[in-house]
């Protein structure tokens, strides 16, 4: 492991010209250290929505490549004023694009993969004492288009540098103190964690925590980064997210979280016979939705039933799919219902703990909730409630386990 740090900021941290010299003079502390610093910068403030817009006003049906090379320009911004700002401070620091600074991808654009990342001129640039600060949410493809990494973009590109410099922590600062036990803006008495495991943020990230992307985590976990989790407007500690084998302690939960914008639907008198599921689930996937919480009834005079949630603005492009599927397979009628929530309890202690599901279904009984579908993982039981009852359930379980 390397002595470099690396730090990511976003839109948040930099969302305005104080901001921005804020960022600079914490990176100052760093650099006064002797302490050699990479730094990548998000967009400001809510640029990236207001370029969008703009590229509809032009173009509502854009292609991926030019909205790549629009969508890019708000992290070249970013990046040349920490620049200016750090060289107003007299500390020496040189930006870069993705494609500067040598982040490869695949040519997937708005959602490119990184392959790549060749560190030569991040290195060169350490070298001379100068801190490098680099545009994240972008690459480039072999064939030199500029491309974007999707939703979380900025965290990943962190990570991914991290790894590429061998950076024993990735500091994202975001405007959370950490990572807590369930929104503080929903559950009363939320607390900080000082440490939680790659697989629980996976999970909390997935449900909804929107605290870090799990594309990030994901890379983290592969490459053994640890992401130190803090907020830009203090100098507290936050939250490390880590391995297992490096965790403390192993609580039973460590985090409660309610996914909104969702939606069930429910096909009964399903024919109970091989490929039925393959042909639905296949065809929902060839257009980009995604299935989350899945349940099949047992079978009964050869038909059952087939629930899924989907997120909310999907079902009117699942509509068309699933009345074909329906007329095709001759089943009973579609019921879609768009007022459901998804309660997910989560934590890596639940492998050694039992009575989990127990203690959680009790919570819910006691604020007399009804459990609509019921999913779980190894680390993780998720349940389908009315969404109108989504902040109550959300603060009962969190009581329930004291958390």
């Amino acid at each position: 492991m390397s002595d470099i740090i690396v730090q990511k900021y976003g839109g948040t941290s930099v969302g305005s010209p104080e901001k921005i010299k804020n960022v600079a003079a914490r990176i100052k502390t760093y650099h006064d250290r002797k302490l050699p610093v990479v730094v990548v910068v998000s967009a400001m403030g809510h640029t990236t929505d207001e370029l969008i817009e703009l590229a509809e006003k032009v173009n509502p049906n854009a292609s991926k490549r030019e909205m790549d090379m629009l969508l890019s320009t708000g992290e070249q911004i970013s990046v040349s004023l920490l620049a200016m700002a750090l060289e107003a401070i007299n500390i020496p620091a040189q930006s870069f694009t993705g494609s500067q600074a040598k982040i490869f991808t695949d040519g997937n654009f708005s959602n490119a993969k990184i392959s790549m990342i060749d560190r030569s001129r991040i290195d060169e640039s350490l070298g001379k004492g100068r801190v490098v600060i680099v545009a994240g949410f972008q690459g480039i493809d072999k064939d030199e288009n500029i491309t974007t990494l999707g939703r979380g973009g900025s965290d990943t590109s962190a990570v991914a540098i991290a790894a590429a410099l061998g950076a024993k922590e990735c500091e994202i600062y975001t405007d959370v103190d950490g990572v807590y036990t369930a929104d503080p803006n929903k559950v009363q008495g939320a607390k900080k964690h000082n440490q939680i495991t790659y697989e629980e943020m996976l999970e909390l990230a997935s449900l909804g925590a929107g605290v870090l992307h799990s594309r990030s985590v994901e890379l983290a976990m592969n490459y053994g980064v640890v992401i130190h989790v803090r907020s830009s407007f203090n100098q507290n500690p936050g939250t490390l997210v880590l391995s297992e084998e490096k965790l403390m302690e192993k609580i039973k939960v460590s985090g409660v979280t309610i996914k909104s914008e969702e939606a069930r639907v429910t096909i009964p008198d399903v024919p109970d016979k091989p490929g039925i599921a393959a042909d639905l689930f296949g065809k929902l996937s060839k257009s980009d939705i995604i299935v989350d919480v899945i349940v099949q009834s047992s079978p009964s005079q050869g038909r059952n039933t087939i629930s899924f949630t989907i997120p909310r603005k999907a079902v009117g492009a699942a509509k068309s799919i699933l009345e074909k599927f329906v007329s095709a397979h001759s089943t009973g009628k579609l019921d879609i219902d768009e007022h459901i929530a998804i309660v997910s309890a989560v934590g890596v202690g639940m492998k050694s703990h039992v009575g989990v599901a127990a203690d959680m279904f009790q919570a819910l009984a006691d604020k007399s909730i009804n459990i609509e579908m019921i999913t779980t993982s190894e680390i993780k039981i998720s349940c389908v409630i009315k969404e109108d009852q989504a902040k109550i359930a959300l603060q009962a379980i969190h009581t329930a386990f004291g958390l």
